[in-house]
């Protein structure tokens, strides 16, 4: 299901996998070949006779656009394929263009209907069926580029749009046009666009958790998502503060703390869960034991291995050793970590008194 691992290292970074070539004795093996490679590890069933079958894949910078023409299957990936780590780093969005599906994903099960859109998340078990001759065009994101958090990224799985809805037909058109022009676009030109669809998500995942609405999208609110996705995409840099934010989008601090107030949080606290979230995934995952608690802070921007294990304690209830020993005795059940605690009162209003020394743009 994971389309992005079509360009692992090694290969090129646009290919075509198809079965016209191929002895029709050898087709089966070869289908299923291709599916692995493009999939990643994930449990295919594919009919005893494949008649055809092709797989196109197109990079957008760091996003992977897919077009899959194939026969009936049934994929499904389980905690403990999860648990072997690799491909839990995106979130597909999916248009069914022929053909029917069936998504099952955070206990939601949906029909998909040609011209609907779904999503699913590779951190978590899903099973997608397609019993019929089908075709998909799909968008793999890396999920740092979303800019949203797990509870998010959850509401919106597994919950096909429709094309009359609003957000449903932005979706289709967009998908339909990155995959049937991704070779045409220049690379940052392309980027651009498939970035419009992280946008939409986030849009998305704010009316599912009941958020008001922003302004107009050329307003605070692209503004909000450029600044999320630019925090995913430098977790791992120690110098990742509010002022370098506000530096790099050329507003001032004070300024990005009026924009993060919508948010019921702060500019250090988005920038802390995201980091915490990120490590406890590591910590999750089949080679966490083969490195240091330090390593994994550090690798996340984490300064300071001690306060990391305290921050990760008051957010989850348990210190990243213990977290990670608990996984490796459970790996196929992992426990669901509660809720990071919110920040009192006076902890928003100290950061926001802190932004306010900065000059608004």
């Amino acid at each position: 299901m994971a389309d992005a691992l079509l360009t692992e290292e090694g290969r090129a970074p646009g290919a075509l996998l198809t079965t016209a070539a191929v002895p029709a004795q050898r087709r089966r093996t070869y289908w299923r070949d291709a599916l692995s490679q493009t999939f990643g590890a994930v449990d295919i069933t594919v009919p005893r006779e494949v008649r055809s079958g092709t797989i196109r894949t197109a990079p957008l910078g760091s996003v992977q656009v897919i077009t899959v023409d194939s026969e009936p299957q049934d994929a499904r990936r389980s905690r403990r394929m999860i648990a072997r780590g690799g491909e839990d780093a995106y979130v597909v969005v999916k248009l069914l263009t022929r053909g029917a599906a069936r998504i099952e994903q955070d206990s939601r099960d949906a029909a998909v209907r040609p011209g609907e859109v779904f999503v699913y998340d590779m951190a978590r078990p899903v099973r997608l069926t397609l019993p019929r001759s089908f075709q998909t065009k799909s968008v793999v994101l890396p999920r740092q580029l979303l800019g949203l958090d797990e509870s998010d990224v959850q509401r919106i799985t597994a919950s096909p749009l429709r094309p009359d809805q609003a957000l449903g037909g932005l979706l289709s058109v967009l998908l339909s046009g990155l995959a049937d022009n991704a070779a045409s676009y220049r690379p940052h030109t392309g980027e651009l666009l498939a970035r419009n669809v992280a946008d939409l998500l986030t849009v998305l995942a704010g009316e599912r958790a009941g958020r008001p609405p922003q302004q107009s999208p050329s307003g605070d609110a692209t503004t909000v998502l450029r600044i999320k996705a630019f925090i995913g995409r430098h977790l791992a840099d120690p110098g990742l503060t509010p002022e370098a934010v506000a530096r790099a989008h050329h507003i001032s601090v004070r300024y990005l703390h009026k924009l993060f107030e919508s948010e019921d949080t702060t500019v250090s606290r988005w920038i802390r869960g995201r980091r915490l979230e990120a490590c406890r995934k590591e910590l999750t995952g089949r080679r966490a034991a083969d490195t240091t608690i330090a390593a994994v802070a550090h690798r996340w921007g984490f300064a300071n291995a001690a306060h990391f294990s305290r921050v990760f304690r008051a957010a989850y209830g348990m210190t990243p050793t213990q977290w990670r020993d608990l996984h490796r005795l459970q790996p196929t059940q992992p426990p669901q970590p509660p809720q990071p605690p919110q920040p009192s009162r006076d902890e928003q209003l100290t950061e926001a008194d802190r932004g306010r020394r900065g000059r608004r743009t």
